[in-house]
């Protein structure tokens, strides 16, 4: 009998346990997850197999778990940062599939040289005086996810494109 009596101290020492759909809940509150995000996140919660995904299914059915809305929320927080490179980079990280990154991707790349242009006019302002400076501008535009043609218009043109 001594062997059990610190198993429920223990027990409430830790508290409320939150339910595999609560702790889905309180991720999603923070930013939008998609299904695969949140099954990693949650695997080592499950106790019982199944478990997990029923309550992945559940929150999916109610529009907790929105594809299109991970995509948005990705694209905005990145459009103003990173190319449609690493844009796609991300999305597939949080599993996201095929024609939901194509569609992002598309919009994306129509505005891909205005948004290269203004996180080069942050980072650096005016145009290279050498060819290492020039260098250095393009490895950081590129490695940002930005199409080597807008890198090389962004860098190429750079004294003109302060309008």
């Amino acid at each position: 009998m001594t062997d059990e009596e610190p198993k429920p101290q223990a027990r409430k020492g830790l508290g409320f346990q939150l339910s595999l759909q609560g702790r889905a809940l309180r991720l999603l509150s923070q930013r939008e997850h998609s299904r695969q995000e949140l099954e990693r996140k949650l695997r080592p919660f499950e106790e019982e197999p199944g478990e997990l995904l029923a309550a992945l299914d559940f929150l999916q059915s109610k529009d907790f778990i929105n594809e299109q809305r991970v995509v948005d929320s990705v694209v905005n927080r990145r459009a103003s940062k990173l190319g449609a490179a690493r844009i796609k980079q991300a999305l597939q990280a949080k599993g996201i599939e095929g024609q939901a990154i194509q569609e992002a991707m598309h919009g994306m790349r129509a505005s891909e040289l205005e948004r290269a242009r203004e996180v080069w006019r942050k980072k650096f302002g005016q145009p290279a005086t050498d060819a290492n400076e020039r260098a250095k501008q393009m490895r950081f535009l590129l490695t940002r996810g930005f199409a080597s043609e807008a890198v090389r218009r962004v860098i190429s043109g750079a004294d003109d494109a302060s309008d």
